[in-house]
């Protein structure tokens, strides 16, 4: 199923029903397919040819989104650029996927203008709210080839999509998504998750990200998609209310500022079907007291090589059938998806039973073609036929599924093997602490030392000897950190991940903290 087909099905539901919405205006479906036809008439009056690349750097904004039908429908690929990241990253993403053409909001015109000379791939610049510098406006670099016949191509590899890696350890790569991948994950969500009627899905996360696929299943349900340009917890909790929002995706970080908001209690929620979360570990005791307050949460697990859907758990699997939470599954990642196969695999190759901890591996039509220009990559993580995660977790006898760990962020101290995500969640549960981020350190004596660096509730106060305390209560002394620092606020990527890598840069004294 084409990239264009989620839009189209849609529009075959009723053209003149809203699509995508902002500030309280609305494109129809037929606005919008009509846009990503002159869309794909411009790009290739511009000489954008199928299979080349066009990035796209915009905050979240419907004709924004809506041109990455027009990209499709040119044969082009999408190259989502979030424009929360660093300027240098930006032009190293648009330098690896060797862009051809960039549409861009004029907020960033300063940064298109100093990084253009340095992109020798990148002939086509336009800016979507006027004339910037040598950029022309978008309203008349659609208009010059309103007169062209249709435009209506195929990708020449499948490949629709160049996703940058987080990019939070090394050099970012760039993971090439197909049409198969995309059909995959909107399959996914439509089985596993509850739809009832049209929905109404709220984008307060980048479009960039799992906010921006997420919209594919939508729009094949016909339903409206509410954008927020900026995060506001408060707008966010107002526009589900008004909008009778059905669906939404959030960050733990995020969800943790919505549970602290002073409007939540007091805020209409029944229209909720499903609200996604995850991109991120999420405690437990926060999970469960949203599970109260907010109501059918929903989690999804997976990561740009398999977007969205490697393992998923229902509002109803958060609850057992007499409609008390079920806590035992609580801290899984839900059950391996319906199209997905998981296992458990050994460094040597070998597939574990049920309770044994390895490398979570992935095989399904969800997994990514392979990194682009990187075969040797793309090899390493396809070893033995499968797709290696890079988490170590583990499946129960009832098939959930529990992470543990990235495979990089274990620590070795005293000869025992700690996962740093066990000692977060037992730290997680303290009410004084909103989020935490656990590494190893050098230590003579013990090999590496459990670290903690804890971001607390505002107006919180806990000592770090009582936080030690609290996490030898739960997961005994060899768990407990041996050293405890707080930050005003925890390093983080675009999308909410922690940055472990600033984190340890921070504490070894080649970076100062967050403020």
């Amino acid at each position: 199923m084409a990239l264009t087909s989620w839009l189209d099905k849609g529009a075959s539901l009723g053209s003149d029903a809203p699509c995508l919405t902002l500030d309280g205006t609305s494109l129809s479906y037929g606005d919008v397919v009509d846009l990503s036809h002159r869309v794909a008439r411009a790009l290739r009056r511009s000489g954008v040819r199928p299979g080349d690349k066009v990035g796209i750097l915009s905050a979240n904004d419907p004709v924004a989104f809506a041109c990455v039908f027009g990209i499709a429908r040119a044969g082009a690929v999408w190259c989502p650029i979030n424009p929360r990241n660093a300027g240098d990253e930006n032009r190293e993403l648009l330098d690896l996927f060797d862009c051809a053409a960039l549409i861009f909001q004029s907020g960033f015109g300063e940064l298109v203008a100093s990084i253009a000379p340095a992109l020798p791939q990148l002939h086509t610049v336009v800016c979507l709210d006027g004339p910037r510098g040598d950029a022309p406006g978008f309203a008349d670099w659609l208009a010059a080839a309103d007169g062209d016949p249709p435009a209506e191509a195929e990708p020449p590899d499948d490949v629709v999509a160049l996703v940058g890696t987080g990019g939070t350890t090394g050099r970012p790569k760039g993971v090439m998504l197909t049409d198969r991948n995309l059909e995959a994950m909107s399959a996914i969500t439509l089985m596993s998750y509850p739809f009832e009627g049209r929905p109404v899905y709220l984008a307060l996360a980048p479009l960039t990200h799992a906010a921006g696929v997420l919209c594919f299943p939508v729009m094949a349900l016909g339903g409206e998609i509410v954008v927020m340009a900026t995060p506001d917890v408060g707008r966010f909790l107002a526009l589900v209310e008004h909008h009778h929002v059905t669906h939404t995706f959030l960050p733990p970080t995020l969800i943790y500022m919505v549970l602290g908001h002073p409007d939540l209690d007091r805020t209409d929620l029944s229209s909720l079907q499903c609200f996604w979360y995850g991109a991120a570990p999420m405690s437990v005791a926060r999970l469960e007291e949203a599970l109260e307050r907010i109501g059918p949460m929903a989690q999804l697990f997976g990561q740009s090589e398999a977007p969205m859907m490697v393992s998923t758990m229902s509002p109803a699997q958060h609850r057992l059938r007499d409609g008390s939470v079920a806590r035992s599954r609580l801290a899984s990642a839900g059950r391996p998806s319906p199209l997905v196969t998981v296992a458990i695999m050994s460094d040597a190759g070998a597939l574990l039973p049920a309770g044994e901890r390895g490398e979570i591996v992935v095989r399904g039509s969800l997994v990514m073609a392979g990194y682009y220009k990187n075969p040797e990559a793309t090899a390493e993580v396809s070893a033995h036929g499968w797709h290696h995660t890079g988490d170590i977790g583990y499946l129960d006898d009832d098939g959930y599924l529990f992470i543990v760990d990235r495979a990089k962020d274990m620590v070795i101290t005293g000869g025992f093997n700690v996962y740093s995500a066990e000692v977060e969640q037992a730290l997680m549960a303290h009410e004084a602490v909103r989020d935490c981020a656990v590494v190893g350190l050098p230590d003579e004596k013990w090999g590496e030392r459990v670290t903690a660096v804890v971001e607390l509730v505002p107006e919180r106060a806990v000592s770090g000897d009582d936080l030690v305390a609290f996490v030898k209560a739960r997961i005994g002394s060899v768990k407990a950190p041996k050293q405890i620092e707080f930050w005003d606020a925890l390093p983080r990527s675009t999308v909410g991940k922690i940055l472990k890598t600033d984190v340890r840069a921070t504490l070894t004294g080649s970076r100062s903290p967050a403020r």
